[in-house]
Order: C-alpha cells, then sequence, then structure tokens
C-alpha cells in the first residue's frame, strides 16, 4: 500500500475519547470497568468520518469528547489537535426503550450467572447480544447523514452511549 493509502486509512478514525465524568451515571466498579473497556477497544479498532469534515483525507484522526444534557448526547468532534470539526447533538428519546430493555437483559444475564444453568445464561446472552446488536443498528442509522461509522465502532459507541444511562 502506498504511503497515500496509508494515510487515507488511518485518517478516518477516533484517536482519543473522552467522556463527560458530570453527564455519566453513577457507577460501580463493574460498571466503571464497562466503560473503560470500551473505550480502550474503541481506540484500537474503529472506523469514523465526521461528514462535516469535508477537508482533504489525512485531516483526522479524530478526537471525540461525549456528553449528555438535556435528553441528548452530544458528539464534540475536534482534530487530534484540537480543530473543531462539528458537534452532534443526538435525541435519545429513539434509543430509550432499546437502552432500557437492553439494561432488563443484562440484569437477568448477571442474576443468571450467580443462579441458572449454562444452558439458561447462554439464551440469556445471546438476546443480550441481540439487543445490543439492534441498539448498533439503531445508532448507525441515527448517526448516517453525520458520520460514517462501521459496524463494530458502533457496537462500541453504543456500549459508551449506555454508560451514560446505567445505574447502580
Amino acid at each position: 500500500m502506498s504511503n497515500d493509502g496509508e494515510k487515507t486509512s488511518t485518517a478516518y478514525r477516533l484517536e482519543r475519547i473522552e467522556l463527560d465524568e458530570r453527564s455519566l451515571a453513577p457507577a460501580t466498579a463493574d460498571i466503571e470497568h464497562e466503560r473503560k473497556i470500551a473505550v480502550y477497544d474503541l481506540l484500537q479498532e474503529n472506523s469514523f468520518r465526521p461528514v462535516a469534515d469535508n477537508q482533504e483525507p489525512g485531516s483526522g484522526p479524530y478526537a471525540l469528547y461525549m456528553s449528555a444534557s438535556e435528553g441528548r448526547l452530544i458528539f464534540d468532534i475536534r482534530q487530534t489537535d484540537e480543530t473543531p470539526v462539528g458537534q452532534l447533538y443526538l435525541s435519545m428519546a429513539p434509543l430509550r426503550k432499546i437502552i432500557k430493555d437492553y439494561f432488563l437483559l443484562c440484569d437477568s444475564y448477571y442474576d443468571a450467572i450467580r443462579n441458572a444453568a449454562p444452558q439458561q445464561i447462554e439464551t440469556i446472552d445471546m438476546a443480550r447480544r441481540a439487543m445490543h446488536n439492534e441498539g448498533s443498528e439503531l445508532l448507525v442509522s441515527r448517526l448516517e447523514d453525520k458520520v460514517k461509522v462501521d459496524f463494530n465502532t458502533a457496537r462500541r459507541l453504543f456500549t459508551l452511549l449506555c454508560s451514560f444511562y446505567m445505574r447502580k
């Protein structure tokens, strides 16, 4: 691959992610651990191309600052040198039911780990993963005209999005 090809492939990615601690839901150690894993995994592999950044390829990689306010998720997107690219305000209303159902399945899964047979745990885990995928697909469609992301990036962003609403 040429140097130009390498520059293009690494340009459209997140290199830094920061979550606004003030707008995050109170977290248990387990929830905080999930957040850290999601950020780590996202930074290891992602595809993130803001539609608002119409500059030549290579204007990324990007830094993403996530926060929540008044029922909206806020994506403050910048180049890694802090040059603003744009802000997105994503209403959480269309995602609330999926997030609520996902949390219910997560609770069932953690209860099952302590009390259920392996087959029951596997069944609940499959349902939990399917709900997570559904939330990720909805997130891709909600971001479609704002940020282009691949499915794995959307899955990890959905996990982070949920972390703004996870409760102890």
